[in-house]
C-alpha cells in the first residue's frame, strides 16, 4: 500500500458513520435478518448460491458468545423456513475462541447439530495467525461428530498447503481457499502479490487432486482464469467445486463465472457489527475508502 493509500485507509475512522454506511451498502445485506433473506433471495433467482455471516468477532463476554449462537441458530432456521439456497459461515472468535477453546466447542457444537438437523452446512472461517492452530483443533473436533461443515484456510500464509495435506490425510476434505486479509509478519507470510497466487493455485491444485471439495474465493481475475484451465485439465464436474466472492465486489466478474457455467457462493454479512466488517473492506480497497473520505467534502453528501 503505497503513502495515499495508507492515508485515506487511515483518514475513514474520521468520516461520519452516516457516510461510511452510504458506500458500506454494497458490502452488508443490513442490520436485520430480514435483509440478509431478501439479499439472498435476489441472487438465487439469479442462479447463485449463498453463505449468511452474522457479523462480529472478538468478544469478550461469555454471554455475547451465547447470544451470537443463538442467532446463527436462529439464522439456520430460517434459512430452512425461507427455502433459501445458503449455508452459514462463523468466525470463532465470536463464539468465545479466544476465552475458552471448549465452551467455543460446544457452541460452534450447537450450531453445526442445528445445521445437521436441517441438511445445511457450517463453513469455520479463519481468522488471524494467532488463532489458525485453535481453529483447526475445533474443526477436528467438531468433524469427529459431524460431516457438515468444512473449514477455510488462506494462501499468504506458509504454513498452509502442509495444513491442507494434513487434513486431507485424515479425510477432512472440504475447504474455502481465499488469499487472506490480515496483516501478517513476513516470516509467517507472502507479501508478495505473485507470491500469494502462485501458492493459491499450489494449494488448489493439491487440493483437487485429492479430490477435496474447493470453494476457490478470488476476486482476481488471473486467479479465475488459472481455475478454470486446472478445472479443464482435471475434468471436473460441477459438483467437485465452486467459485465464490464476497458480496458487491466485482459483480461482472461472478456474472462471468456465472456464464461460463460455473457454481458460484456470495458470502452476504448482516448485522450490527456492520462498521467494523466494513472499514476492514475498505483497508483492503483503498479505492473505496478514498471515495468514503472524498464524499466528506461532497455536497449533499447524506440525503
Amino acid at each position: 500500500m503505497n503513502f495515499l493509500n495508507k492515508f485515506v485507509v487511515s483518514a475513514v475512522p474520521l468520516v461520519p458513520k452516516s457516510i461510511v454506511r452510504k458506500f458500506a451498502g454494497r458490502y452488508i445485506a443490513g442490520e436485520e435478518i430480514s435483509d440478509a433473506v431478501h439479499t439472498v433471495r435476489q441472487l438465487n433467482k439469479q442462479g447463485m448460491l449463498a453463505t449468511l455471516d452474522v457479523l462480529g468477532e472478538s468478544i469478550t463476554l461469555n454471554e455475547e458468545a451465547t447470544s451470537a449462537t443463538e442467532m446463527i441458530v436462529e439464522v439456520i432456521k430460517t434459512i430452512e423456513k425461507e427455502t433459501l439456497d445458503s449455508n452459514v459461515s462463523i468466525k470463532l472468535t465470536q463464539l468465545g475462541l479466544q476465552l475458552d477453546k471448549e465452551f467455543c466447542l460446544n457452541n460452534v457444537r450447537r450450531i453445526v447439530q442445528a445445521a445437521k438437523e436441517r441438511n445445511n452446512f457450517v463453513r469455520i472461517d479463519m481468522e488471524d495467525s494467532s488463532c489458525t492452530d485453535d481453529t483447526i483443533w475445533v474443526y477436528r473436533e467438531i468433524r469427529k461428530q459431524f460431516d457438515n461443515s468444512g473449514i477455510v484456510l488462506q494462501a499468504y500464509l506458509h504454513r498452509t498447503e502442509t495444513d491442507a495435506v494434513s487434513m486431507m490425510s485424515d479425510a477432512l476434505m472440504n475447504f474455502r481457499l481465499c488469499k487472506g486479509i490480515y496483516v501478517e509478519p513476513a516470516e509467517i507470510a507472502f507479501k508478495q502479490k505473485q507470491e500469494i497466487n502462485n501458492n493459491f493455485m499450489r494449494v488448489v491444485e493439491v487440493m483437487l487432486k485429492q479430490k477435496a471439495y474447493v470453494g476457490i474465493a478470488t476476486h482476481d481475475g488471473d486467479l479465475v482464469h488459472e481455475s478454470y484451465k486446472l478445472i479443464e485439465k482435471m475434468k471436473l464436474q460441477k459438483h467437485e467445486y465452486e467459485f465464490q466472492m464476497l458480496l458487491g465486489v466485482r459483480p461482472e466478474l461472478r456474472a462471468k463465472i456465472l456464464r461460463d457455467g460455473h457454481r458460484i457462493r456470495i458470502y452476504v454479512p448482516f448485522g450490527r457489527q456492520w462498521y467494523q466488517y466494513s472499514t476492514r473492506r475498505f483497508k483492503e480497497n483503498p479505492l473505496v475508502a478514498w471515495n468514503v473520505f472524498k464524499a466528506l467534502f461532497t455536497k449533499n453528501h447524506v440525503q
